[in-house]
């Protein structure tokens, strides 16, 4: 039995991981958490779709040793749970996205005390469109322009998405280079023509689209599409649950959803 956490109980990602875990046979909720100015704290977490009567807190140092929190927060509230879980002996899954090279450096930091995965993208389907990826990418060469479109619904706050970014690593590591030296994340004015090996972004944000993402692989004379869309969160509570099974047994290290899955 996997003892779980749950950060952001209240949250539209909070509630699907409280309703995941309550219908998991091997799982038992006993805590969630929530922001201090939160008005769910003190209040059950059977009211957000769990399974006992929970009362959501702010104490993640409370939680007992080889637990496992799963959070799907924000990069700043993440950051203060790693803090809390070293201290506590308590394991992460961690898919709150937008972290800046400091926050990923103080994760890997926190991953030899502590077991954790940490991934971009908690789908089954997305993380198979990675794998695809890198065999598409080994495949085409430089003369198939890549320009990657996500849509999110208009509260998201951070662009491109992290499945993006991640989308845009698969394809430069496969074919190996590195993001960082051929994306592109904006154009306006007059840009010229597309730079060979340039990986495009785009983003689009409106309405409660849950994550839609498009990767384009433009030849000449034909096009290549590979193409997830997300109609709900349950995949990623399914996988986020995984990935807290995933981490019974171990004491430490950096994990992600290949490593979950066995797609290495």
């Amino acid at each position: 039995m996997i003892n779980l956490a749950i950060a952001g109980a209240s949250g539209k990602m909070g509630r699907m991981l409280l309703e995941a875990c309550a219908t998991d046979k091997d799982t038992a909720l006993i805590a969630a958490l929530d922001a201090a100015q939160s008005p769910a704290v003190g209040v059950s977490a059977r009211v957000f779709g769990g399974n006992v009567d929970v009362n959501v807190s702010v104490d993640a140092a409370a939680l007992p040793r080889g637990a496992v929190l799963v959070d799907f927060t924000r990069p700043e509230a993440t950051l203060a749970y790693v803090d809390a879980c070293v201290k506590a002996g308590v394991g992460m899954v961690i898919g709150t996205t937008g972290f800046d090279d400091a926050g990923k450096a103080k994760i890997a930091a926190a991953a030899k005390q502590i077991p954790i995965v940490f991934s971009p993208n908690y789908s089954v389907g997305v993380n198979t469109v990675f794998k695809l990826l890198e065999l598409a990418a080994k495949s085409l060469d430089s003369s198939y322009d890549v320009e990657i479109i996500e849509m999110h619904h208009r509260m998201k706050v951070d662009a491109p998405s992290g499945t993006a970014l991640k989308l845009g690593e698969v394809i430069a590591e496969a074919q190996g280079t590195k993001l960082a030296d051929r994306a592109v994340y904006a154009r306006e004015g007059h840009t010229g023509a597309r730079e060979t090996g340039a990986i495009g972004f785009v983003a689009l944000r409106g309405g409660d689209v849950v994550g839609d993402h498009t990767v384009v692989f433009a030849g000449i004379g034909e096009r290549i599409e590979i193409t997830h869309k997300s109609s709900n969160r349950t995949a990623y509570a399914a996988g986020a649950i995984r990935a807290a099974k995933f981490l019974q047994g171990k004491t430490s290290g950096l994990f992600d959803m290949y490593d979950v899955l066995g797609l290495r």
